[in-house]
């Protein structure tokens, strides 16, 4: 875990002129704060708050009932892909994963690692059904199996089972793999969006 607070940390510094270009794009572009930040559950369903850059209108959270109809995910998470809640700039930013930068500082603190089951709202980790609690047994990640696998193009049945099947079979190796294609998934997705406008 040293080694991943450790590296966290290096990318932080890495990323400053990033991190100041977003503070300076978000906050022009909307109105509202550069970070969001939400109450997450995290190993064994402790809450933590989780950073992220802020992608949607302030007060998106209190919007979710508005749009409750146009909810595209099945179990108990909310998800629109063309999510009506989002800034200008903020489609880009969650298209791309910039919006999850923040998260390095989630893991200095010792709540996420870069890779495993990605944390969710506290409400909507507690409509979890009790076959699938085992995900909650490690911390949970920046990027995981269902990341690079397609994400909310999966049905949340598909997306517990492949948590199931990292808690049950993690290696070091293995979170090596998933950090490298999402890297790749990640350069893909920005240079579709600059090329093609997707």
């Amino acid at each position: 875990f040293f080694i991943q607070k450790l590296l966290a940390l290096f990318l932080l510094i890495l990323s400053f002129p990033l991190w100041l270009l977003l503070a300076i794009l978000i906050p022009v572009d909307s109105n509202g704060p550069f970070l969001f930040k939400q109450l997450r559950a995290g190993k064994q369903k402790k809450p933590f708050t989780i950073y992220k850059v802020r992608t949607m209108v302030e007060g998106a959270d209190d919007l979710k009932e508005k749009y409750r109809s146009l909810n595209e995910a099945d179990g108990p998470t909310f998800k629109i892909y063309n999510d009506p809640r989002y800034t200008r700039i903020g489609k880009f930013i969650s298209r791309t994963g910039l919006d999850e930068l923040p998260q390095l500082i989630n893991i200095i603190k010792g709540e996420m690692n870069f890779v495993g089951p990605r944390p969710l709202p506290v409400k909507e980790a507690n409509k979890v059904p009790k076959k699938y609690e085992k995900r909650f047994l490690v911390l949970p990640g920046i990027t995981s199996e269902w990341v690079i696998k397609g994400a909310h193009n999966l049905t949340f049945k598909r997306w517990m089972e492949l948590d199931l099947e990292y808690v049950k079979t993690y290696s070091f190796i293995r979170d090596l793999q998933i950090m490298t294609k999402t890297v790749f998934r990640m350069c893909n997705w920005i240079t579709k969006i600059l090329l093609f406008n997707q």
